[in-house]
């Protein structure tokens, strides 16, 4: 099982320089979506056959606040005119897209708002998705991110056979 943290306050666009550098649409994102890419792009960057498409690994993303902050964003766009490029990011689902299609994976997305991070209801969200029989491994991520500047954001890459009777760390 493999771990990333991104710590808050960090410098996203100089992570993203450092991890990939060959995304444009990266600065499109919102807050959210830059955090689970770059997890991501963090836990895979030396897989082999990296961006081979895939059917086989989910995508699990969870947070207490989803997309809020972009959401506050949106809502202020709309005294004047609605602002489109942050309409697309009010789904907090739509980080588990913006990860699937940087990766070619095809499994299972999932996105999930809950009150607090809580190590054993992810380990268990972690051996349900291992109940499908297509689904060998799992990107799976706590992203909290109140505003643009502050967050918590941590992701694990688990192989099926790491997943039994493990709680995350």
């Amino acid at each position: 099982m493999k771990h990333a943290v991104i710590p808050s306050g960090a410098s996203l666009p100089e992570l993203y320089r450092s991890l990939a550098g060959d995304y444009p649409k990266f600065f499109k994102m919102d807050t959210l979506s830059k955090l689970g890419f770059l997890l991501a792009e963090t836990l895979c960057k030396d897989e082999p056959g990296r961006f081979t498409p895939r059917e086989d690994r989910a995508i699990i993303v969870c947070s207490r606040e989803g997309c809020l902050a972009n959401d506050l964003h949106y809502a202020a766009s709309m005294e004047d005119f609605p602002s489109p490029a942050f309409f697309v990011y009010t789904l907090p689902n739509i980080v588990t897209g913006e990860i699937a299609i940087r990766n070619k994976w095809g499994g299972e997305t999932s996105a999930f708002v809950m009150e607090e991070f809580d190590r054993e209801r992810l380990s268990e969200l972690a051996r349900e998705a291992f109940q499908d029989k297509c689904t060998r491994s799992l990107f799976l991520a706590w992203i909290d991110c109140p505003s643009d500047t502050e967050w918590v954001a941590k992701a694990w890459l688990i192989d099926k056979e790491e997943i039994e009777n493990q709680i995350l760390d």
